[in-house]
């Protein structure tokens, strides 16, 4: 502690050292002595039991003594030397300060150094083309500036001229790389007015690729091309120059060779200025190209890319993988879309094949993972080609669904013959798992049966359960082929695409239960012919839907309970008829505004009356053959005769109610109304002409009363007419003749009122008209 405050009061210039050390020392000495004499003074109090009173006090007093001279250097020391400190301290603290403003200076003039070095050493590189070096000595310039940016104190004015020296710099590098890229890849493409849509746009396309080196670097090939790829990665340059090569190479040369068959590649290959590859034409009748052609076309393309430029490999990363990165994508979806989805077969016949189209897949793959521009096991190209079931399920049911709208949407006024023998052709089936033994089963059972003879005598007709005589739509007839084919393509497919192409089967009868109705609603309505076909094509789907789900049920992988197409006919019966009752309703709109015509049927005996009244009959007369015409042969015989004499009937009710409501009937009246309901009796059977040979039409028309149920009724009115009372009375026959049959008393009263003067003969009859 003594040699310290030395040092401090030496430094202050106000303490000699020797002195303050002399004074210490002496100090010390009587310190030492004081200690042996109040020693020596206990030993002899407490040891040798001496008193020495007068001794204990000198020795406090030589205590008290030094005690002083203590404290007095003690304040010596704190009034000069602490002051003396505190001046020192200042000083060290201005000192320290100043170096490391030096320090600070010197660390900046050194980054200004490097900065300098870098650049020169930059600048000397990109004359020698050393991209690389000239890349990383640009590095080290940016990372200089950056350093100055981050201390506070530079100049502002040093450090925004260093900044823009080395953005310039890198500006002129990256243009220099430019340069260089473009001569390593020299592209040819159309004009830019030129559109894009045919092979003839893409001819002009080629794409010139260099060696990588100068002619007199004979020595090191490709030295050049390594170079400039790595000096863009250090920019950060690469990425964006190989997608923007990415992208001029697939639309101007992939995907037109993979959109177009008879567009092809030619590599023409030049030892010393590299390779160039051009788009040439050939002839072909494919509209689409093969996978395999597509393939291989795509392969020559990018191992020409990979042997002259991408074979290169940047921070552990191949070029050529960064192209694939960026391309691959967008090209396997154009594989897909132009080349795979029109491979798929277009019936399961085909499927086997298809394997060697999974195979092409696969290797040319393969061939792109070996030169890098692939990584992974499966993509969604080779997940497409494998899920060849699915994909062809999928096209069968769009394609089976856009066939049958077609088809619907079609004109219906084609028609063919049906009759009791027709059969559709459904291929013959192989048959399911165990089939065979259910076979042998039933030829025992069989054989067991013909020995016991149980046979019944009496057989049903072959023509049972079979459809009647009629005509259908042409289309409707391959619309049930389109369906049996559809489901033929079940057999050998798989679960999932067999059940797929089942309810697309259904669909299609969905789609025709909505569609049609809908489509010719109007033709439907206006046009009785096409009513009338609309009902038999209706009739047609439903009877063969009875059984066309059983017929493939063996090769369907569906679960017990469901319905097939069984619960589909109800609809479809429902269909057809509710058309034609409305054709019907339309018929009997129309016969009804005719007979309104003809006033009512009464005061005939004049001429004007009886003239429209004759007419309005003679027109629903006309109306009656012409639909006869119409739908003759083409309706079902029973069919034709119901809607005929249902129609018939209409126009008879409509008359017999007219002539039932007239309150008087003069004799003029009645014999001009008994000569319009004969005109009825004799023309009416005439309009029942359901075949086309007349010879054969003369049994329905002899049927009439079967199918006109107010047929007798009519010769009933009309012998009224012209009879008297006596013949009425006894045709009436007690309520038990044919008169009674037909009309009630109350109504055979009126009419004998209208028909008779009020007599007592009159009387005498309405008398005997009772039941």
């Amino acid at each position: 502690m003594s040699s310290f405050v030395t040092e401090v009061l030496a430094s202050s210039g106000k303490l000699e050292k020797d002195d303050l050390a002399c004074k210490i020392s002496k100090l010390s000495r009587k310190v030492e002595e004081t200690k042996e004499e109040v020693t020596d003074m206990i030993n002899k109090k407490y040891i040798e039991f001496m008193p020495s009173m007068e001794g204990a006090e000198e020795l406090l007093d030589q205590v008290e003594s030094v005690s002083k001279d203590i404290d007095l250097l003690k304040s010596c020391i704190e009034n000069e030397v602490q002051q003396n400190l505190h001046d020192a301290v200042t000083e060290y603290a201005k000192l320290k300060q100043q170096l490391e403003k030096n320090t600070a200076v010197i660390d900046l003039l050194q980054h200004l150094q490097e900065f300098d070095t870098a650049i020169e050493e930059y600048h000397r590189a990109l004359q020698e083309k050393n991209f690389v070096v000239a890349a990383k000595q640009h590095g080290k310039a940016r990372a200089s500036v950056d350093a100055l940016k981050a201390w506070k104190d530079t100049e502002l004015p040093l450090v925004h001229a260093l900044s823009s020296e080395v953005t310039i710099q890198r500006e002129n590098l990256i243009y220099h790389l430019g340069e260089e890229w473009q001569k390593l890849a020299v592209w040819k493409l159309p004009s830019t007015k030129t559109e894009l849509t045919s092979v003839k746009s893409f001819l002009k396309t080629a794409l010139h690729l260099n060696r990588g080196g100068s002619k007199g670097d004979e020595s090191v090939p490709h030295a050049l091309l390594p170079s400039i790829l790595q000096a863009l990665f250090i920019q950060g340059e690469l990425h964006k120059k190989i997608k923007l090569f990415g992208q001029v190479l697939f639309k101007y040369m992939l995907k037109p060779l993979i959109i177009y068959p008879s567009l092809v590649v030619e590599v023409s290959s030049h030892p010393e200025q590299g390779a160039v590859l051009s788009l040439q034409c050939t002839e072909t009748k494919a509209e689409h190209p093969d996978p395999s052609q597509a393939y291989t076309k795509v392969l020559t393309v990018l191992k020409t890319l990979h042997e002259h430029l991408f074979d290169v490999s940047i921070d552990g990363k191949k070029v050529s993988e960064i192209l694939g990165d960026l391309i691959w994508e967008e090209m396997s979806e154009c594989i897909i879309r132009e080349c795979l989805v029109h491979s798929i077969p277009a019936n399961s016949s085909q499927l086997a094949e298809y394997s060697e189209v999974i195979k092409q897949t696969e290797d040319f793959e393969s061939s792109l993972k070996e030169m890098g521009y692939l990584a992974g096991d499966s993509t969604d190209l080779l997940k497409y080609a494998r899920n060849i079931n699915s994909h062809f399920a999928s096209k069968k049911c769009q394609d089976v669904i856009v066939a049958a709208r077609k088809l619907m949407t079609s004109e219906m006024h084609n028609t063919v013959k049906i009759t009791p023998e027709y059969k559709l052709s459904i291929p013959k089936l192989p048959s399911p798992s165990g089939g065979e033994k259910e076979r042998k089963e039933s030829n025992k059972k069989t054989a067991h049966y013909d020995q016991q003879s149980l046979e019944n005598e009496k057989q049903l007709s072959p023509n049972t359960l079979c459809l009647p005589v009629c005509r259908i739509s042409e289309s409707v007839q391959q619309l049930m082929e389109l369906a049996i084919q559809t489901l033929s393509e079940v057999v050998g497919s798989s679960p999932q695409c067999a059940v797929q192409l089942f309810y697309t089967v259904r669909n299609i009868f969905h789609l025709f239960y909505d569609v049609v109705p809908t489509y010719h609603k109007d033709n439907f309505l206006k046009l009785p012919h096409l009513a009338a076909i609309q009902h038999n094509n209706c009739m047609f789907i439903a009877h063969h839907l009875l059984t066309l789900g059983f017929q493939f049920k063996p090769h369907l992988p569906l679960k017990d309970g469901v319905a097939y197409f069984v619960d589909l006919v109800p609809g479809f019966r429902r269909l057809g008829a509710r058309c034609f009752v409305a054709q019907m309703n339309v018929q009997k709109a129309e016969m009804l505004e005719r007979l309104s015509t003809a006033r009512n049927f009464s005061n005939l005996d004049d001429e004007d009356n009886y003239s429209v009244a004759s007419k309005a009959i003679r027109q629903v007369i006309h109306q009656l053959r012409r639909l006869g015409k119409v739908w003759q042969d083409v309706l079902p015989v029973n069919i034709y005769c119901k809607a005929i004499g249902t129609l018939l009937n209409t126009a008879i009710s409509e008359l017999i109610n007219k002539i039932m409501m007239l309150e008087d009937i003069s004799n003029v009246d009645g014999e001009r109304l008994r000569t319009l309901c004969q005109t009825i009796i004799e023309e009416g059977p005439l309009v029942f002409n359901p075949l086309p040979d007349e010879n054969k039409n003369k049994k329905y028309q002899e049927e009439v009363p079967v199918y006109v149920k107010k047929w007798m009724t009519l010769k009933e009115i009309s012998m009224v007419l012209n009879a008297n009372l006596q013949e009425i009375v006894d045709r009436w026959a007690e309520g038990k003749g044919p008169l009674a049959v037909e009309f009630s008393c109350n109504e055979m009263k009126s009419l004998i009122r209208a028909l008779f003067k009020n007599t007592e003969r009159r009387a005498a009859a309405l008398a005997k008209i009772v039941k």
